[in-house]
Formats: C-alpha cells, sequence, structure tokens
C-alpha cells in the first residue's frame, strides 16, 4: 500500500439494505480503498424522541426527528456478520463505527480489527473506556470538538490503555464549506498531540482530501455512495463509484510524490543533467600546445567536459582539439 490509509464510508448510504450494502462492499474494494466502513446502531438507544435531525439531513431526507430517520437506516448484527463475509471475499478491511457498545464486542469477534469511534462521541467518556479496552488501534474522529476536548478525549482512551491512537481531523457540516475546514489543524494536532493525524472529509468532491494527504494525513475517510439521487441524509456529500475509485487513485498519487524530503537527484536525472547542464567547449580548432584564452572556450551543453567552476584560462593542451569539442581535465597540463 503506498500512502494513507483509505476508508470507504458506507455509512448509513445503504438506506436499511443489506444487498445494497453488499454492493457498497464490492465497489470500495473495487475502488482499491483499504477499508469499507458502516454505522451499527440502535435507535431506539441511541436518541430520544425529541431529538431534531440536523439542517443538513432534515434538507436531504426530509425527516424531521432523528429517530424516525435512524430506525430506517438500522442494520442487525446478523447483516454485519453478513458484511463481514463479504469484506473477506473483496479482500477489504472490515470496519464499523458502534454508536452502541453492546455492539462493539460482536463486531470485534467478526473481525473487526480496528476501532472508530466517531466525532458525535467524542465526549462519551464511557463510550471511550470502553472501546479502549479491547486493545485495538483507534481511529478517532474530532468534528465540533476544540483543542481541549480533544486533549481530554486522548487522555481518557490513554488511560483506558488504548493503543495506537489516529485522530481525524473533520469539519462535521454536510457538505463542509472550504472556508471551514481548516487543513492546517491536521499539523496542529500532530504537534501538540504527538500522535498521526488524518482527515475525515465532508466536503464536496476529492481536492481537499488530496491537499489533505499533501500536508501529512496518514488516513482519509471519505462518504461514498452507489447513487448521489438516492433519498437519505448523507447522499448529496458522497463520491459515486467511480469518483471514489478516482480519488484513490490521486491519494496514492499524492503520497508517492512527497517522497522522504532529501533533496538530491531523482533516478534517471543524472543523464538528464549532462544533457542540459553546461561545460566548456572549444569555439575554434585548437591545437596541442595552446595556452587558452577566454576567446578560445565557450560554455556550452552538454556537460560532457570541464564543468563551469573549473576555469580553464591560462592551461595548456596537451592535445589538439576540434570546434565544439568539450575540453577535459585530462586534456590539460598544469
Amino acid at each position: 500500500m503506498t500512502g494513507p490509509l483509505v476508508i470507504a464510508e458506507a455509512g448509513v448510504n445503504h438506506n436499511g439494505s443489506l444487498t445494497r450494502a453488499k454492493r457498497m462492499v464490492r465497489v470500495a474494494a473495487a475502488a482499491g480503498a483499504d477499508y469499507v466502513k458502516f454505522q451499527a446502531f440502535r435507535a431506539e438507544t441511541l436518541v430520544s424522541r425529541h431529538a431534531a435531525t440536523a439542517a443538513y439531513q432534515k434538507k436531504n431526507s426530509g425527516v424531521r426527528d432523528q429517530l424516525s430517520l435512524l430506525r430506517k437506516l438500522e442494520l442487525s448484527l446478523d447483516d454485519f456478520s453478513a458484511l463481514a463475509k463479504e469484506c473477506r471475499r473483496a479482500r477489504i478491511g472490515f470496519l464499523v463505527t458502534p454508536f452502541d457498545g453492546a455492539m462493539a464486542a460482536p463486531l470485534v469477534a467478526m473481525g473487526m480489527d480496528r476501532i472508530k469511534i466517531p466525532s458525535g462521541e467524542l465526549t462519551n467518556e464511557p463510550m471511550l473506556r470502553d472501546l479502549a479496552r479491547f486493545r485495538l488501534p483507534v481511529i478517532l474522529s474530532t468534528g465540533m470538538a476544540t483543542k481541549a476536548e480533544v486533549g481530554r478525549a486522548l487522555a481518557v482512551l490513554r488511560r483506558a490503555k488504548a493503543r495506537d491512537i489516529t485522530l481525524l481531523h473533520c469539519t462535521s457540516l454536510y457538505p463542509a464549506p472550504v472556508g471551514a475546514i481548516n487543513l492546517r489543524a491536521i499539523e496542529t494536532m500532530r504537534r501538540v498531540f504527538g500522535v498521526p493525524v488524518g482527515y475525515s472529509d465532508h466536503s464536496l468532491g476529492d481536492h481537499v482530501a488530496v491537499a489533505a494527504v499533501a500536508l501529512g494525513a496518514v488516513a482519509i475517510e471519505k462518504h461514498f455512495t452507489l447513487d448521489r439521487g438516492l433519498p437519505g441524509p448523507d447522499h448529496k456529500a458522497s463520491l459515486e463509484p467511480r469518483e471514489l475509485a478516482a480519488m484513490i487513485a490521486r491519494l496514492r498519487e499524492t503520497a508517492a510524490a512527497l517522497g522522504d524530503g532529501i533533496k538530491r537527484p531523482a533516478r534517471g536525472e543524472a543523464a538528464v543533467a549532462r544533457l542540459v547542464r553546461r561545460s566548456w567547449h572549444a569555439t575554434r580548432d585548437l591545437p596541442a600546445g595552446t595556452v587558452l584564452a577566454k576567446s578560445d572556450v565557450v560554455l556550452k551543453r552538454p556537460a560532457d567536459g570541464l564543468p563551469p567552476g573549473a576555469t580553464p584560462f591560462g592551461r595548456r593542451l596537451k592535445r589538439a582539439r576540434r570546434t565544439d569539442a568539450a575540453i577535459r581535465a585530462g586534456d590539460l597540463t598544469r
């Protein structure tokens, strides 16, 4: 694998259909993602009857309360077991965000090898402690959070013996306006908290995710859908299959382009340098014994003679040189 860990966020874009969710697994695998991620919850235990939908949820779904919305988007543990098997067949990592702590252990038993904690649970300290106990690598999204809240969540996870924690910078708006994204927070969190930092992207298109990789994001999470025209809260801010594949290719290319930061010629550049750099060449036919004056030599391509910094003036030719012939160190006497 080259570049960042890529999580294709199916989320709830299956619209409650196991058949659609399985197809999303295959699409994510074909696109080159490392993981496909779903969301596990029980609407009745997650939200009260009085919880209103967020503005983007209301706009995209027409539903005014979270309970009604989420009931239609649930998958059962049996459904997740089937999805875990589909992931194994497709050779892609199986990942689920557990919004219900009781669902975490069965999901881990199904083969989930990381714990993903969503932005909305960052301040849920009891859940942070419960999820840390699995001793699996943790990915924590930080949308809506202050620096102090992120620090507090990290402290809770560390006290609970969580290991290998990665933060995801995130803006919890769907879609996220580019002016609200603040990608420089990736470097801030990496410096302040001393952990790897990735990016969970809710913006339109893929250019912000590519920019995040250029800034050092170690992981990218991005929503995708089979069809942006489907009803539901997240489809409109998601990539379609071809767009997902194109984004992942660009993420890999961007990471490869970053290199190791050492300034040196790339493989193959030495040959180019010999052709496009200059060296000293004869301006006319020069007989052996000529003491070179400025009018006898000129700097021209290719660089197969003395380099520009090695001045030949006042030195004597040991052998004759024809017009445009390179003047080499072995051609000169002291």
